[in-house]
């Protein structure tokens, strides 16, 4: 049984992959947006009102 030229066990690997990553993508988007936050803090303590 083949769906866009592809074989089934591989779209179950593809959604498996996705799946897998998911958990990773959301902790690092958390981690990113506190790193951006402290790096922020840092330049505005460090440099008065500057943007």
């Amino acid at each position: 049984m083949m769906f866009l030229g592809l074989e089934w066990y591989w779209w179950l690997l593809i959604l498996m992959v996705l799946i897998i990553s998911i958990p990773f993508k959301i902790i690092f988007i958390k981690w990113y947006s506190k790193w951006q936050q402290e790096k922020k803090k840092e330049q505005h303590g460090k440099w008065g009102d500057n943007e």
